[in-house]
């Protein structure tokens, strides 16, 4: 293979659409499409259908950071509030088991 046969011969204008976030945007590039659409400049191009875009990414909308941080709080909260349940009923049974030893020492001092 030649270096003038390195880069592709179907490079051409195509339509990239996010349908889920209404985005489309116009560039080159060498992916196949059976399918066409009539752009803003009335001419028509391939329509590659793309399922994530920078419109949507969280990663660009800054979504990530804030669902990613207030989950991580959530989840601590829930932890530390599930902790401290079970230490006050592990302390309540607890309490409970020396009052009943102290019956049992009581009746057993009794007799």
């Amino acid at each position: 293979m030649s270096k003038k046969d390195l880069h592709p011969k179907d490079y051409r204008f195509v339509v990239f659409s996010d349908e889920a976030a209404g985005y489309s945007f116009l560039t080159k590039s060498t992916a196949k499409s059976e399918e066409t659409i009539k752009w803003e400049d009335g001419n028509e191009y391939p329509l590659v259908k793309v399922q994530i875009s920078s419109a949507s990414h969280p990663f660009f909308t800054g979504e990530e950071k804030i669902i990613d941080t207030e989950g991580r709080v959530d989840r601590f909260k829930a932890r530390a509030a599930k902790a401290a349940k079970l230490r006050a009923n592990i302390g309540n049974k607890v309490k409970k088991a020396e009052k009943e030893a102290a019956k049992k020492a009581e009746k057993e001092a009794g007799k």
